[in-house]
């Protein structure tokens, strides 16, 4: 986050009162709704990175981007290389929220019909009965996501974008909250690896790395373990909630400009085959709505979309040839650079 946003954050005082109430799972009657404040969203913010923080070591910015896209909607993809922890945040994320985790390990044999499910024959009723796969979970883990041929890695596509599978003709929703957090090896080195498509890439809100710890953070994580224990300081109902409120959070005419801007830089720049696409825009604002809600704000200012801006749309846009490796990257910062806020 920006140093603002990460100064207000700190100046907030424990989490206290209704939220801190709220945020320990318990039992919701049917039909019951909670209503969030912004403030209370903040102070989830801080529940879930306490949390996080002491389980995972990452840097601070790409752990604001992760609660950033689960308070969005949104999935997360995570590239980086073995060992650095990529299991452990998924894992992590869902015992803090108290929701049901799948893991899903990516291979070359692994089928569409062991992630999303499939009708199977019972003998004692002579009827299907469907067996709903992995992707039925609040937090799913798709380990080493470019190791499962296309054909698997499309199995995911509709459950990404639309919270449903179809199995032999009939769609069946996926309850929410739904979080996808895909880890992928680098391609370099690595062999038997399948690079995700453009329409794949697209169904993740923000991509990050974590990184090596620091000497001092990879010292804790000897001393503790690696499997520190976790608590739930939230439930699914109570993020449901907060990504409500996080959808209302009022963005201006002024702002919406801005995002429209730097789409259409991204769309023109010499390095750009293709740029970023309306969609982009979508995700890209409500990133940015999550990212004030996160600082207790109830309107995004353009410090916002620029934090948000480099791990949404860096993997949406396909360079030229000739770009070099890192030329996704350096479109991003060209227009972060040349498009100033109205």
């Amino acid at each position: 986050m920006s140093a603002i946003a990460d100064r207000n954050r700190r100046a907030r005082s424990v989490p206290q009162g209704r939220l801190a109430t709220a945020s320990r799972p318990h039992p919701v009657p049917p039909g019951a709704e909670l209503a969030l404040t912004v403030t209370d969203v903040a102070e989830l913010g801080d529940r879930l990175r306490d949390n996080i923080a002491g389980a995972v070591r990452m840097p601070a910015e790409v752990l604001d981007v992760v609660l950033a896209t689960v308070l969005a909607c949104g999935h997360l993809l995570v590239e980086d290389h073995p060992g650095v922890g990529k299991t452990q945040l998924a894992r992590t994320l869902a015992r803090s929220l108290d929701g049901r985790f799948s893991r899903i390990q990516a291979t070359v044999d692994l089928l569409p019909a062991d992630i999303i499910g499939a009708n199977i024959w019972q003998a004692d009723s002579a009827t299907f009965e469907f067996r709903p796969g992995p992707v039925f979970a609040n937090v799913v883990l798709v380990d080493e996501i470019n190791r499962a041929t296309p054909k698997t890695q499309s199995g995911l596509l509709e459950a990404m974008e639309e919270r449903q599978v179809t199995v032999d003709g009939e769609s069946r929703p996926i309850p929410p909250p739904f979080i996808v957090i895909a880890t992928q090896n680098p391609t370099a080195g690595y062999d038997g690896t399948y690079p995700l498509p453009p329409a794949q890439l697209d169904r993740f809100l923000a991509v990050v790395s974590l990184g090596y710890p620091t000497p001092e953070q990879e010292m804790s994580l000897l001393r503790a373990g690696p499997e520190p224990e976790v608590s739930a300081v939230a439930d699914p109902t109570l993020l449901l909630a907060a990504q409500q409120t996080v959808a209302a959070v009022h963005a201006s005419d002024e702002l919406l400009r801005y995002v429209v801007d730097l789409l259409s830089a991204t769309r023109v720049h010499p390095l750009a085959a293709v740029g970023a696409s309306p969609r982009a825009g979508l995700l890209l604002l409500a990133a940015a709505r999550a990212a004030a809600a996160l600082d207790g704000r109830e309107f995004v200012l353009p410090d916002d979309v620029q934090t948000m801006a480099r791990p949404v749309l860096t993997h949406r846009i396909q360079p030229s040839g000739a770009g070099g490796a890192d030329a996704q990257a350096e479109i991003v910062e060209d227009v972060l650079a040349k498009v100033r806020a109205r």
